[in-house]
C-alpha cells in the first residue's frame, strides 16, 4: 500500500524596506525558509540576475541541490545494500534554466556529476550501474518535467585512505 509523506515549510519574506512592493526596485528579495525549531533557517533570495542577494540561496540553487542530494542518498543506500563501500562522494551539479522574453522560464536540464571513491576491492562496474537505479528511485527526479542526467566518475580509493 502506498504511503503518503507530508513536508511543511514556512517561507517568510523579510525584504520589506519600508515601501513594500510599491515598485519593482523598492523591495529586497530576501526571505527565510524554516521548518521549525530543530533545523537552522535557510536564508533565501532571488538569483542576482533578478535583483537578489548573492550571499543567500535562491530557489534555482535549492532545486539543483535537492536533485543532487536525493540522488546521493539513494546511491549511498544502494551501494550499502550491494556491498560497495563508498568512502567519498562529491557532486558538482549544474542546472540549465532558460528565461523567456516575457520573464518566465523553465529548467531545460540538470546534470549531476558525482565523483565517487569506493574502497579497494569494490565492483566498479556495479558501482557505476547503481547510478541509474538511484536516478530511477529519486523522488525529486521523478517529480520534475525536465531531464536529470548523471555523469558519474568512479575511482578506487588508495589503500591507505580511511574507510
Amino acid at each position: 500500500m502506498p504511503k503518503t509523506h507530508r513536508y511543511a515549510v514556512t517561507v517568510a519574506w523579510t525584504g520589506n524596506t519600508g515601501a513594500g512592493t510599491s515598485d519593482y526596485r523598492s523591495y529586497e528579495r530576501r526571505h527565510e525558509i524554516s521548518t521549525g525549531a530543530l533545523k537552522p533557517v535557510i536564508p533565501g533570495s532571488s538569483d542576482p540576475a533578478f535583483r537578489g542577494d548573492p550571499s543567500r540561496w535562491n530557489p534555482e540553487e535549492l532545486l539543483v541541490a535537492s536533485l543532487s542530494a536525493c540522488h546521493q542518498l539513494w546511491y549511498l543506500h544502494l551501494c550499502a545494500d550491494a556491498g560497495i563501500v563508498v568512502v567519498g562522494y562529491v557532486d558538482r551539479a549544474e542546472g540549465l534554466l532558460r528565461e523567456d522574453a516575457d520573464g518566465s522560464g523553465r529548467f531545460e536540464r540538470v546534470i549531476l556529476r558525482p565523483e565517487v571513491a569506493v574502497a579497494p576491492g569494490s565492483d566498479l562496474s556495479k558501482a557505476r550501474e547503481l547510478h541509474a537505479l538511484a536516478h530511477a528511485k529519486c523522488f525529486i527526479a521523478s517529480s520534475v518535467n525536465f531531464p536529470v542526467e548523471h555523469e558519474p566518475e568512479i575511482e578506487t580509493a588508495a589503500e591507505n585512505d580511511p574507510v
